[in-house]
Parts: structure tokens; sequence; C-alpha cells
């Protein structure tokens, strides 16, 4: 089961896309110096299709995308949300702190995917040492597009 904490519209997740961010709870990753310790826990109401249809009827015309900030206590819910996401005309990203995509994974699904663990040493998708990668799902593969992220 996927929970949100909150979402709002952003412009520097995903280039070129005003993105509707969607902060989900129950992070299992419990990455050391998270910016968002909170989302380990618990909280939140449920994320299903009502909800999803709920913030795009508010926020339909204003947003390009919607990315799904958590989510890697349950893929499958995440894979399914974003499937119906994508018949609702709207394109999907989600940021995964794993290092791996899940096995049954459907890049059709999707159009952004952010992989990795914050490691703060190594700073988040905006510094060049990050180990963190931002890939654009087009025609089936995976482009890795983090150096539009990072400050020149």
């Amino acid at each position: 089961m996927l929970k949100f904490t909150d979402y709002d519209i952003v412009f520097q997740e995903i280039p070129d896309e005003t993105t509707l961010a969607v902060n989900l709870s129950l992070c299992p990753n419990r990455c050391p110096g998270c910016h968002s310790p909170q989302l380990w826990n618990d909280i939140g109401e449920v994320l299903d299709e009502t909800a999803i249809d709920i913030m795009l009827e508010r926020y339909g015309s204003a947003i390009t995308c919607v990315s799904l900030m958590g989510g890697d206590n349950d893929t499958e819910a995440v894979d399914r949300l974003a499937q119906y996401i994508h018949k609702k005309g709207k394109k999907v990203g989600w940021y995964s702190g794993k290092e791996e995509l899940p096995t049954a994974f459907c890049l059709s699904h999707f159009d952004y995917v952010k992989t990795g663990p914050y490691i703060a040493r190594l700073g988040g998708l905006d510094k060049i040492t990050t180990n963190q990668r931002l890939y654009k799902i087009a025609d089936g593969d995976l482009q890795d597009i983090t150096y539009r992220m990072q400050k020149k």
C-alpha cells in the first residue's frame, strides 16, 4: 500500500516538465542525511486511483507530469498507479532510493525514473559527484539525463 503526506507543483524535479510531486511515506531505505526522515514513518493518506483523480482534477491543466517521490515499499502499486496516470494523459516520474529497478518494472508505464540512495557526501542530483541517476525513458531505453540537473 502507498501513502502520501503531501504534494506540490514543482519545476526542478523533472527537466522541461511542470510536475506534481507526490511525497510518499513508508520509505524503507532510511538514507543517512535524508532531507525528509518523516517519510520513513507510516503517515499520510492512502494513495490510490481516487486520490490521483482528486489531484488531477485540481491541477490537471497546470501540470504535465506526476512524479511519485518514493514508493519502494510497494513497487507493484507504483507500477499500477503509473499505468493509471498515463491513461489520464500525464507523464509519469518515479524517484526510487534503490540502486536497481525492480525486476518486474515496466518501462512503458514511466517517462522518467531516478535511482540511487541519497549519500550526503556525494550530494543530490544537482552535484556532479552524485551516485544518483535520472533517466528519461524513450523507445524502451533508459537515457541518462542526470547532467541536466547539475549546476554548471
